[in-house]
């Protein structure tokens, strides 16, 4: 069975524009979220869109060494379900390149526990209940049920946000599986979303080598050192549609 990790990118996001293009530590935020990934061992497919503002994310993956698969900029569930038919995936890891800290070894775990399972209507996530900081959060799932939600998901918000057809169960089929941690942290944010959010791992990367840190030494450091978890506490996650 083929799983791979698709991970969608774009380049005109609203809060913080181009700001997987950021850089610390010399290197774009997306560098550093491909770098984790590929740390997994699994197949890393980059999803990006059609519009030529993303022709830069191209560069950044070949310089990488991780195939692109282009699609519709709103449709995003469409645009996974092309990357996997593209690369003949029997299951999908699905990320976000917001998350240049993701923890390689969360996502495997998440991954051998999928395989264990041994059932192709699993939807398998880290974040149905939140207990890891945000900026860890992955899902798995069946291309099979990929590829029925994108034949059948019809609400605007389906289309966007990927798997809430899988994960609010719309097909009445679905086995939903969170794997909770017990290691803390899911006030923090390891996310990119605002300029604050890039402050903190900004501060994280270049004065803490927060890049070689798994998920444990980072809430551990957080911990340590409140004033830097201030400086993203107050910002408030986007709602599902907003």
């Amino acid at each position: 069975m083929k799983i791979g990790i698709v991970t969608q990118v774009r380049v005109t996001s609203s809060r913080l524009p181009a700001k997987v293009l950021l850089t610390a530590a010399g290197r774009t935020f997306l560098e550093h979220h491909l770098e984790r990934l590929r740390a997994t061992g699994l197949p890393v497919v980059v999803a990006t869109t059609t519009n030529f503002n993303d022709d830069v994310v191209l560069a950044v993956a070949k310089e990488a060494d991780v195939p692109v698969f282009r699609g519709s900029e709103d449709d995003v569930l469409s645009r996974f379900a092309g990357a996997a038919r593209e690369h003949a995936l029997d299951a999908v890891v699905r990320v976000t390149s917001d998350c240049p800290l993701i923890d390689p070894a969360v996502v495997a775990a998440g991954v051998d526990r999928w395989r264990a399972e041994a059932d192709p209507d699993l939807y398998l996530s880290n974040c149905l209940e939140r207990s890891y900081p945000r900026g860890m959060d992955y899902e798995i799932f069946s291309a099979a049920r990929l590829y029925d939600a994108e034949a059948k998901a019809t609400l605007q918000a389906d289309r966007e946000h990927v798997t809430p057809y899988l994960h609010q169960n719309r097909s009445g089929e679905m086995r939903l599986l969170n794997l909770a941690w017990s290691g803390g942290g899911a006030q923090y944010r390891l996310t990119l979303d605002t300029p604050d959010d890039w402050k903190l791992l900004d501060a994280l990367i270049e004065e803490h080598g927060g890049s070689d840190l798994n998920c444990a030494q980072l809430v551990q450091l957080l911990d340590a050192h409140p004033e830097l978890a201030a400086l993203n506490a107050h910002i408030e996650q986007k709602k599902l549609g907003e």
